[in-house]
This record gives structure tokens, sequence and C-alpha cells, in this order.
């Protein structure tokens, strides 16, 4: 499985200079390439309902928070999205790609896999987060 060398670029702009609050790629014949850009004005909630509800995804998203002792934070997650609907095929294809496309994307502080929103809800990402 090749990754098109945009999605490389992509992510450093949005893990350095925070040009994109998430991104989410697909796979297009053999080749992971970029699906959508999120703007860094982007919500969780724009992030979710950007994602198809019957094809498989990578994303990454950039989770600002506060800590408890005042501090902005970020983290990067790592969200394969593989709805319950998606055509068995797809997902296999994605799951066996998965851990390859990761490691091209250096800086990556969590994951998820999740096959409904329920599985990756803002609730779930925060608690992870902090």
């Amino acid at each position: 499985m090749a990754v098109r060398d945009e999605c490389k670029l992509k992510f450093l702009e949005l893990k350095a200079k925070r040009n994109y609050r998430f991104i989410t790629f697909k796979i297009e014949e053999q080749e992971v390439v970029i699906d959508k850009l999120g703007k860094p004005d982007s919500t969780y909630e724009d992030f979710t309902g950007s994602l198809p509800a019957d094809e498989c995804r990578y994303a990454v998203f950039d989770f600002d928070f506060i800590t408890d002792e005042n501090c902005q934070k970020s983290k990067i997650f790592f969200i394969a999205w593989s709805p319950d609907i998606s055509k068995v095929r797809s997902k296999m294809v994605y799951a066996s790609s998965k851990d390859r496309f990761k490691r091209e994307l250096d800086g990556i502080q969590f994951e998820l896999q999740a096959t409904d929103p329920s599985e990756m809800s803002f609730d779930i990402v925060k608690s992870r987060a902090f």
C-alpha cells in the first residue's frame, strides 16, 4: 500500500503549523490519499460529520484542551473509522494497511478504532487526552 507524499506533508502542517484541525484519508487504487481537510476553527462535530456513514476512512484530529492546571495542550489522535455497514473487503483493506500508514505519520499520540459514532464520542476523546 503506497502513501501519497501529500498525506505526510499535510500531516506535518497539521502538527507543526496547525493549518488544519483534522485530515481524513481514504484508500484509492492501492494508495492512501487525502479525503478532506478541516479548517483550524473546525469543531469535533465538524470532524465526525465529515466521515461517511458507510465507508472506511483513516483520520487525524488535533484535539486542543485546557488542563486542570490551566495549561493549553494539544494531542493528535489517529482514528481508524470502519463502520459496520461498510463493505467487508474495504474493512479488510483498511485494517491490514493501518499500521503501515500510521508509521508514516510521526507524532500521533493516541489511537481510536471506531465502528460507529458512539465509539469516538467527544467524551471518549477527552478522557483519553487527560
